[in-house]
């Protein structure tokens, strides 16, 4: 796969898709927030991607996902999100 610039970004074969499934954890840091993402085609399990990236927001981690599923036409069914966010009255994890 070659790598265009920006997070994420891969070329696909002539706008056609090799992922039906989307699988991301946005995980709460000190520092920020961590995407990570598993793109799958469950008819082709070889054509699959992962991939993670630090981002400074909540917000720029749910762009980051939302613009995966766009630019590779996963339908809203072929996306699963997983959020882990701290609990800083109780100083755990959830």
């Amino acid at each position: 796969m070659a790598q265009k610039t920006g997070p994420f970004r891969f070329e696909t074969p002539a706008g056609k898709s090799r992922y039906t499934k989307l699988f991301a954890c946005i995980s709460e840091e000190e520092d920020g927030y961590v995407v990570q993402v598993r793109l799958s085609n469950e008819k082709k399990p070889e054509n699959s991607a992962w991939g993670e990236e630090m981002v400074d927001s909540f917000e720029r981690a749910s762009e980051l996902v939302a613009a995966l599923a766009g630019e590779f036409s996963i339908a809203q069914a072929g996306i699963e999100i997983e959020i882990r966010m701290h609990n800083h009255k109780h100083g755990t994890r959830h």
